[in-house]
């Protein structure tokens, strides 16, 4: 029996679209508004906002203003705001009581795209928000849940090319980068331990992440910490191997002996002093080791 696929969203190819239409906006099209009258979407991918760099955005505001206007919706009385919430937190913390705001009529479906593609083309977004954010627009564009679209993706690199593989491409155009690069080098980091998937969502670089994955779970902790205290890569490199050393495991001693006891080339080159030594040890040998157990 075939298994039959999901069909591709023609419908999200022309959101993509018409959310970049969205994004250019005309002078006379903006508006002000209370920041007390805005609130974050639902669909916002960006979870982790480092204080630092709002900081750092905030004095730009204070020295310049919001120059990109935010994207909202109206909700009821107030405003969802679908892209932008960075930089309402950061004019709340310049001290402004408005910023500049382009009102859209969006539904959910046209919200969460925007929100994606908008926040997905940025560079200071996280890793871990970046693949849940590629992840969701994969599934929206597959019609499936994130984690049946991260297992097409990897399905997908070994098929042939076909109507899922073109409208992947299309969604990926804006993002810069290839679906295919995605899932071969950033899907793997949802499978890494809480610890380190958690220092990546803080903003502890792929590149530094992919060492400390490779190293014993038990040195996770401590190669986190120098990541994050400013090793570099390789350092980090350089750790890792000098941890890696050290873990491994010598032979034991019985190891050792079963070895040159079962090797008949060393055994024949024993002088006759060694050979009686191992024969009276051997037979010193517990009977359990004879099978005097069974």
């Amino acid at each position: 029996m075939t298994r039959k696929r999901p069909t591709p969203s023609a419908g999200l190819l022309g959101l993509l679209g018409a959310t970049a239409d969205v994004m250019k906006v005309p002078e006379q099209a903006k508006t002000i508004l209370p920041v007390a009258q805005l609130q974050p979407g639902v669909g916002q991918p960006r979870r982790a906002f480092d204080e630092a760099s709002l900081a750092a955005l905030a004095q730009s505001i204070r020295a310049e203003g919001v120059l990109q206007p935010l994207l909202v919706r109206p909700v009821g009385e107030s405003y969802e705001i679908v892209a932008g919430e960075r930089r309402w937190r950061a004019a709340q913390l310049a001290g402004l009581s408005e910023v500049p705001v382009l009102v859209r009529e969006l539904d959910d479906r046209q919200a969460r795209v925007a929100a994606l593609v908008e926040n997905l083309q940025r560079e200071n977004l996280n890793v871990i928000d970046e693949v849940d954010g590629k992840l969701a627009l994969v599934a929206l564009a597959l019609g499936l849940e994130p984690e049946g679209a991260r297992t097409r993706l990897i399905r997908l690199l070994a098929e042939e090319r076909g109507e899922e593989h073109a409208t992947l491409d299309e969604v990926f155009a804006p993002l810069g980068e290839s679906w295919a690069s995605f899932a071969k080098n950033k899907l793997r980091v949802l499978r890494w331990p809480a610890e380190l998937v958690e220092a990546l969502r803080q903003g502890l670089p792929l590149t530094l992440g992919a060492v400390i994955a490779s190293a014993p779970a038990e040195h996770h902790a401590a190669l986190i910490t120098l990541a994050q205290g400013g090793a570099s890569r390789s350092e980090l490199r350089a750790q890792v191997g000098q941890l890696t050393a050290s873990t491994k495991v010598a032979p034991s001693r019985a190891a050792l002996a079963v070895r040159h006891l079962g090797n008949r080339r060393f055994m024949e080159k024993l002088s006759p002093e060694d050979q009686r030594a191992v024969e009276k040890w051997l037979a010193r040998m517990p009977a359990v080791l004879l099978g005097g157990s069974e």
